[in-house]
């Protein structure tokens, strides 16, 4: 049972008739008798919202920043109309609108409702339950209860840095000869031969086919196919910092910060956070792996912190970008130090051939220092590894404002965080390990350049 707000005017009106009243006492006993009259007619009369069967459909996956629908069907087998409010139990971050539908389902009949769905964050966004209240004639109480009517819509990761595919593409078909580049180095797979001309490498003259020819001929070369690529993400505690301004509206996260933290940060002139580094650790992986797919080679994932949170091996082409987004959509950054020696065991137990290992992680010098380091050599003794990681813009911002006392310190902060990640990726460079450092929107298209450059090389 439920009482409404016409029951609390009703209420409000009988004080002013109480005080009003030759004998309080009476009247009032008087009112509260026809109140409680009233509601109990409005409850008997009331549609019954226990029988009420529903039945869902809809959308079950969604992009992130786009919107979905489920609609739900309401059938009344009762012998009373059931007119009142319905209220989708949707999480907040499901961004459902409207958050209650007005309900009117005669018996025996049925009734179509829609709920639009804008998702605010990844992963999967559940309702488990539907609310009915059913209002009686006079509108003073009504009947209410609650059903499980589960659905769930899986929020994919948006892969925004698509739109720097055509032009690394591009790059790509150069490298494989389809333009008229052709390039040579170690670990390069034969494509034909040619006459000399002037400038090209003494190293790449074939003598015997020049024997044979009577002429100078010289090899090209085309990047080498199928290779491995495993894309590592490390879902640690350093993945879970705000980095970088949101992409697209995160109206659901901003709505979780206290008013006076949003307040302060507009007030120092500083843009509320943005995406994780997870979430753009994400799209540089899902860029690389359709670059890397369109190249002819494997790509595998691993996402890791202390146990194996998704992996992904042996999707074809076509179906590689549905698994890694339909993988990375529920994974979330662990508040936990990453098991650093337990990740390389996993990675060196999943790859047994030499493979390009590329790991997702943050250039934290005390994580590292204390967890990637000493297992380093047994990964990149093996292994050609490329290490990537999201700066945070606003250290260099900070690194640049030296007006207030305050500002000094900040700067002080900043510095010494720049020159900490500048020591560790010399660390990591003398241990032969490639390192890209990027913000966030630049990280994705560094990637793809770090990995087209290793395929120019030979180094795949």
């Amino acid at each position: 049972m439920a009482l409404t707000g016409r029951a609390a005017l009703v209420a409000a009106v009988g004080i002013v008739v109480v005080l009003l009243a030759p004998d309080p006492g009476f009247a009032l006993l008087g009112w509260l008798l026809v109140l409680i009259a009233a509601i109990i007619v409005d409850l008997v009369f009331a549609g019954a919202v226990r029988p009420l069967r529903f039945r869902r459909s809809g959308h079950t996956l969604v992009r992130l920043g786009q919107s979905g629908t489920v609609e739900l069907i309401v059938e009344n087998p009762g012998s009373r109309r059931v007119k009142g409010v319905l209220r989708d139990a949707w999480a907040p971050s499901a961004g459902a609108t409207p958050r209650a539908l007005p309900l009117d389902v005669p018996a025996g009949e049925r009734r179509r409702l829609t709920v639009t769905l804008t998702p605010t964050r990844r992963g999967d966004r559940s309702s488990e339950s539907v609310t009915v209240r059913a209002v009686g004639p006079l509108g003073l109480a009504a009947r209410q209860g609650s059903h499980s009517v589960p659905w769930s819509v899986r929020v994919l990761p948006p892969f925004l840095s698509r739109k720097h595919l055509p032009s690394r593409l591009a790059k790509l078909r150069e490298l494989e000869g389809q333009h008229p580049a052709l390039v040579r180095g170690q670990g390069t797979e034969f494509d034909s031969l040619r006459e000399y001309v002037v400038g090209d490498d003494v190293r790449s003259i074939d003598w015997r086919a020049s024997a044979r020819r009577h002429d100078v001929v010289v090899r090209t070369w085309r990047p080498e196919r199928d290779r491995r690529v495993l894309i590592v993400l490390d879902t640690g505690r350093t993945s879970a910092g705000r980095v970088g301004a949101a992409p697209i509206p995160l109206a659901g996260d901003m709505g979780r910060l206290p008013v006076e933290q949003l307040g302060s940060r507009a007030a120092a002139g500083r843009p509320a956070p943005g995406w994780p580094r997870l979430d753009w650790s994400m799209d540089a992986a899902l860029l690389l792996a359709a670059l890397a797919a369109r190249a002819g080679d494997r790509v595998d994932f691993l996402a890791y912190d202390r146990a194996v949170r998704s992996w992904v091996s042996g999707a074809s082409r076509t179906e590689l970008l549905t698994s890694l987004v339909n993988a990375m959509a529920p994974i979330e950054a662990e508040l936990v130090e990453a098991d650093s020696p337990g990740m390389v065991a996993n990675i060196l137990s999943r790859a047994k051939r030499r493979c390009l290992v590329v790991l997702l992680t943050d250039l934290n010098a005390a994580a590292l220092d204390e967890g990637l380091m000493p297992v380093l050599p047994q990964l990149s003794s093996r292994h050609l590894v490329l290490v990537a990681a999201v700066s945070d813009p606003q250290v260099a911002g900070m690194a640049g404002r030296r007006d207030t006392a305050e500002e000094v310190y900040e700067a002080a902060a900043a510095e010494y965080t720049r020159i900490e990640r500048r020591r560790i990726t010399a660390r990591l460079r003398r241990h032969g390990v490639e390192v890209v450092d990027a913000a966030p929107e630049d990280i994705a298209p560094a990637l793809a350049d770090a990995y087209l450059a290793l395929k120019a090389a030979g180094r795949l």
